[in-house]
């Protein structure tokens, strides 16, 4: 049943080869300046596309199913490419900022395996509050890291330090989304444990 908010999904799945494709040159600043937009359309789309159906009682069962299909794989694509182009370094740590990416895609592709086993045995699991939170930082973190790159010049020098500002906001919340991961994830899993024999 295509209407406007599955549209709206599908078209953030449709977009994710060109978000890709632009990601791939780190070197290319207007790259990194209309991946940024790409990306901020594809989170635009992600809010109207759940706020549309419930306004016009058009919850579809594609719609279920895409949504959250969508959102786990524009989050992967950003990361893998990020770290493939060797985004996700930082002062201090390096890239042991990875770490913080893997962390989240662990937890979405076992969050999303424990939703299908629930799912057989006919046990919802609602998206709590501290889940929508997780996934804000996480919209937040991807598009501060891709600005970063777009802007090289939004520097601030701080106790002697000389830091590009979007680009650290991003590995900072970056670490935030993670943390929020497991805590999130690790909700998920003490539901899914009282329905395993």
């Amino acid at each position: 049943m295509l209407t406007l908010p599955n549209i709206l999904t599908l078209s953030r799945i449709v977009a994710l080869p060109i978000l890709a494709a632009l990601l791939w040159w780190p070197t290319w600043r207007t790259g990194y300046g209309i991946a940024f937009v790409v990306y901020c359309l594809m989170g635009i789309t992600d809010y109207f596309d759940g706020y549309l159906a419930r306004a016009q009682g058009t919850v579809s069962k594609l719609g279920v199913f895409l949504d959250p299909i969508a959102d786990k794989i524009m989050v992967a694509t950003v990361v893998l490419v990020l770290t493939a182009q060797g985004v996700l370094t930082g002062p201090y740590v390096g890239d042991m900022h990875v770490i913080a990416g893997l962390v989240i895609l662990i937890r979405e592709i076992a969050v999303s395996g424990l939703r299908e086993f629930l799912g057989g045995l006919q046990v919802s699991v609602p998206v709590s509050r501290l889940a929508k939170w997780k996934t804000t930082f996480q919209l937040v973190c991807l598009g501060a890291l891709i600005l970063g790159n777009a802007l090289p010049g939004w520097t601030l020098t701080l106790a002697g330090f000389t830091f590009n500002l979007p680009h650290t906001v991003g590995l900072t919340t970056l670490w935030a989304a993670a943390a929020l991961t497991l805590v999130t994830g690790w909700d998920y899993l003490r539901v899914g444990l009282k329905h395993m024999d």
